[in-house]
């Protein structure tokens, strides 16, 4: 969305006072606080202000641009004058008239979070943007039909009324200061006087979290050891029992001696098995090891093996059939002792009813939830954020009934958290509990989203920075690029980015906006106020379809994904390959306009392509790839109106721009057939420099 608020004519003096009125006015509606408004107001007044001494007068336009938060204000001051001379000093710092006007160009600059300038013979355009801050509401159309509202009717200020508000705002800034530097007196003696405690506390907090790494090496080596140590006796002793019971002839289901130390024996080994697993989940030493596999294999699987807890006849175990669930590609035997543990517990805490297990994909389809719900005692809400501690067990009558570890909980969640998913519970008590397991369909390794791995660089290649998160749109750009001179230089978030950007300097960006559930808006307007950083083309590729704010905020091209290799590719060849000319087919039967053309083209920037008539124009269109089509309205074979209805029609030549040469005054019918031209020049009034900025337009937009 790009709206227009308000438009101030330059003409007087008096005028630069408006615009800078209505800056601040405008800043303060939108959600500004006093110190941006401050900033804003300065700059436009500065630059309104030359556009008045060096150009006799303008225009400034004040705009909201983009449709999702954060929105832009964008400041446009255009005039038409002369020109800035030696421009890029300016920009640079190396110029400033008698003036001041290369150093209030400059200072504008840092005030902004964007600055753009286009300056010919023919006038200059200068555009500022300032993205909105993230608590300001969503401007949209009824928003801006209030502001517009608003802003027509209200009355400017006298000129005295400004500069009596430019001394409160300089006071202000003055008290601001002033108060600053006494705080920073005052920290810097506090700093002075706490930096020795500070240093001796950084070598005790050194040395404590030393010894708690080693305690806690100590601590998993011990339980690992001495599970590995315990389970040998315990084993033994199972064993022993079994033998013990045949040599005496005890019926199996007698409860005597032997069968309470074979049932003691087993309750330590499973606390000893869980012991072993906690340690080697805490050490790291756990392997996931993906493999694919059905979920109604997997339930067939807990049936048969969860079949003899089931003694209870007034308890039934129901597993729903699995529906619309595809093949999983994780570790399939943790997710059964998770799942397991779930249903053993039920089984135990469940005296009448049913435990019910079922499967299903969640809302996004990237994952699968198993759930095992039942109709047993139920779980305290206040003790529902404990049941997840280590040893810990909830009271309850059925409890002493039934023995548990207190460590099945804590392992599931830890075990669910190596598949890179969640475990969770609801329960009430009295009704019955639902413990759920949530695991991604695909297992994934952990990453780190601010590791940076950067490789060297093979011989002849150059090296796109990709900002990405998700790993299959890297694979896609991988594909697109393989073959190609573009090596790609991964990273996951934007502070990753920060940190290599300035390492590798890339030929070229490509930017996701939506990065671990933040947005990257920021960093490409970052990257365009930075110098360092300023000229590197940054293509936008991302699922939110904001393509003008992109483009406002400097990006070079903006897609909405998914996107196509071959644009790819092209595009990063138009905005990287510097010695790459534009090639310009010129349909023009008048040689001396041809001529024209190839002298005002005559660089190399450009290649120039020539037809003298409408067919030849056409064929060379498909055959010669052109960036772009200059074409005339009158031809010796054809119309120019035909040649560019059948150029829009035909695949291969419709997204060429065509920028119109003519001589001829156009009507409204024949500005309606040229509608989707890029632009209309006239033949008259024709320059080097209204030319060269009507391509370089045409083509900008091609790519973006």
């Amino acid at each position: 969305m790009s709206a227009v608020l308000l438009t101030v004519a330059v003409k007087y003096e008096d005028d630069v006072v408006s615009a800078r009125q209505r800056a601040r006015q405008i800043a303060a509606l939108v959600g500004f606080d006093v110190t941006e408004q401050t900033r804003i107001a300065t700059a436009v007044s500065e630059i309104a202000r030359n556009a008045f001494v060096y150009a006799g007068g303008g225009r400034v336009e004040f705009q909201i641009e983009g449709m999702t938060a954060p929105q832009l204000l964008i400041v446009k001051v255009s005039d038409k004058g002369k020109g800035i001379a030696r421009l890029e000093d300016v920009l640079s710092g190396r110029y400033q008239s008698a003036t001041g006007m290369g150093l209030g160009i400059v200072g504008t600059r840092r005030l902004m979070d964007r600055f753009d300038i286009e300056s010919t013979s023919r006038g200059t355009v200068i555009t500022l943007g300032k993205m909105l801050p993230r608590r300001a509401r969503l401007v949209g159309p009824i928003e801006v039909a209030r502001l517009a509202e608003r802003l027509a009717s209200g009355t400017p200020t006298r000129p005295i009324d400004e500069v009596r508000q430019q001394n409160q705002e300089l006071l202000r800034t003055l008290e601001d200061l002033s108060s600053r530097q006494q705080e920073l007196v005052r920290l810097n003696r506090e700093l002075e006087d706490t930096n020795r405690g500070v240093v001796a506390l950084y070598a005790e907090l050194d040395e404590r979290a030393d010894h708690l790494r080693r305690a806690d090496e100590i601590k998993t080596r011990f339980l690992s050891n001495m599970t590995h140590e315990f389970r040998t006796p315990v084993n033994s002793i199972i064993a022993l029992t079994t033998l013990l019971a045949e040599r005496i002839g005890t019926p199996a289901d007698a409860k005597d001696e032997v069968y309470y130390i074979r049932h003691s024996a087993q309750q330590l080994s499973d606390i000893v098995n869980d012991l072993l697993d906690l340690a080697k989940v805490e050490a790291g030493k756990i392997e996931v090891r993906p493999a694919p596999f059905e979920v109604a294999g997997l339930f067939g699987a807990l049936r048969g093996m969860l079949r003899p807890l089931l003694v209870n006849p007034s308890l039934a175990l129901v597993f729903d059939e699995p529906e619309d669930v595809p093949l999983l590609d994780t570790d399939e035997s943790k997710v059964s002792q998770v799942l397991r543990n779930f249903i053993s517990n039920a089984l135990k805490y469940t005296e009448r009813g049913d435990v019910r297990v079922s499967a299903r994909l969640t809302a996004d389809r990237t994952a699968v939830r198993f759930s095992v719900a039942d109709t047993g005692i139920g779980i305290p809400e206040h003790d529902l954020h404990r049941i997840f501690d280590e040893f810990v067990q909830v009271e309850n009558p059925l409890q002493r009934r039934v023995k548990g570890t207190g460590l099945g909980l804590p392992l599931s969640k830890r075990l669910a958290e190596l598949l890179g998913g969640s475990i969770g519970v609801e329960s009430e008590l009295g009704v019955g509990s639902t413990f759920t397991l949530t695991v991604p369909i695909i297992y994934r390794a952990p990453v780190d989203p601010e590791e940076v791995r950067v490789q060297t660089l093979r011989d002849g290649q150059v090296a796109v920075l990709v900002v990405e998160d998700s790993d299959e749109d890297v694979l896609i750009y991988e594909r697109a690029l393989d073959g190609s001179r573009y090596q790609i230089v991964r990273v996951r978030s934007v502070g990753a980015a920060e940190r290599v950007v300035g390492s590798v300097m890339p030929a070229a960006i490509l930017l996701d906006i939506r990065l671990h559930g933040d947005d990257s808006w920021e960093y490409l307007a970052q990257l365009k106020r930075n110098p360092t950083t300023a000229h590197i083309p940054v293509i936008v590729v991302t699922t939110i379809d904001d393509r003008r704010k992109g483009l406002a905020l400097g990006a070079h091209a903006y897609r909405v994904k998914p996107i196509d290799s071959r644009w790819l590719l092209r595009t990063l060849d138009m905005l990287t390959l510097k010695r790459r000319s534009v090639r310009v087919l010129t349909v023009e039967d008048e040689e001396a306009t041809r001529f024209i053309i190839r002298q005002m083209l005559n660089d190399r920037e450009h290649e120039v392509i020539e037809a003298e008539t409408g067919g030849d124009g056409l064929s060379r269109a498909k055959d010669q790839s052109p960036d772009v089509i200059l074409l005339d309205l009158r031809l010796t074979d054809m119309t120019g109106f035909d040649v560019f209805d059948r150029l829009q029609g035909d695949p291969m030549t419709a997204s060429v721009p065509v920028v119109v040469i003519t001589s001829q005054r156009l009507s409204d019918d024949d500005r309606r057939r040229l509608a989707h031209a890029d632009s209309v020049l006239s033949k008259a009034t024709l320059t080097r420099d209204s030319l060269r900025m009507a391509i370089a337009h045409a083509v900008h937009e091609k790519i973006a």
